[in-house]
């Protein structure tokens, strides 16, 4: 099997499982906490597959879980504070 063939069959759908199943099972107290959550385990995806293009597939999922996690938060949050009012 070449690097091609592996990324295809092997990587993209353990990453598509692996958030299907990581975003429907987070159920913390608040939208913000859960937004944050799902969206550092997609960033982290999306970081990942992109990170592995260029040859740094560590530090592309450890940006893309920051920037995923801080822009799920503001997300969430916003949620919370519309259902407050």
């Amino acid at each position: 099997m070449n690097n091609n063939t592996i990324k295809k069959f092997v990587i993209l759908p353990a990453t598509v499982a692996a958030l299907s199943l990581g975003s429907s099972c987070t159920s913390y107290d608040s939208a913000g906490k859960n937004d944050a959550a799902t969206g550092a385990l997609g960033g982290a995806a999306l970081g990942a597959i992109i990170g592995n293009q260029s040859g740094n597939t560590g530090t592309g999922a450890a940006l893309g879980a920051a920037v995923g996690g801080a822009g799920g938060y503001a997300v969430g949050n916003r949620k919370d504070k519309r259902r407050r009012y």
